[in-house]
């Protein structure tokens, strides 16, 4: 643990109760568990760190980033991703690589909430988020 010349612990962390829900672009509901928007006084400059929640039969609508790569690792539920031209099952445990510029998007395809952690750099910005229509994402 860090500590100060007191030996008080630092304030570098942040609490999942206090991360207030919210819809973002894709349709998901979004925790941002550390984003330099909200968490500058932690020190986070340069990337982003959230989870998102997507409802049994619901997906996130077709995007992609021009600036920020995505990690996306899931901790509950199973569900279908595209990315790209690829679809495949994702489930607990499995982490994937969303590159710059790649269209994606994910299916809940259980009956419990699909839960992704999502870790972005550069952070997450809705300017860099591009909405991108059924056709030009390829979606099924």
């Amino acid at each position: 643990m860090w500590s100060d010349e007191t030996g008080e612990p630092h304030k570098m962390k942040s609490s999942y109760r206090n991360a207030t829900p919210f819809t973002t672009k894709d349709g998901s509901t979004i925790r941002e568990l550390m984003h330099p928007a909200v968490h500058v006084s932690l020190g986070v400059h340069a990337q982003s760190f959230a989870e998102a929640t997507v409802e049994p039969g619901m997906r996130t609508q077709a995007h992609m980033h021009r600036r920020s790569e995505e990690i996306y690792h899931i901790t509950a539920g199973t569900g279908r991703m595209t990315l790209g031209d690829a679809e495949f099952d994702i489930g607990v445990g499995d982490t994937v690589l969303i590159p710059p510029g790649t269209p994606h998007f994910v299916r809940n395809t259980g009956s419990v909430a699909l839960k992704i952690i999502c870790a972005c750099t550069p952070a997450y910005a809705d300017d860099d988020t591009v909405m991108l229509s059924d056709a030009s994402s390829n979606q099924k």
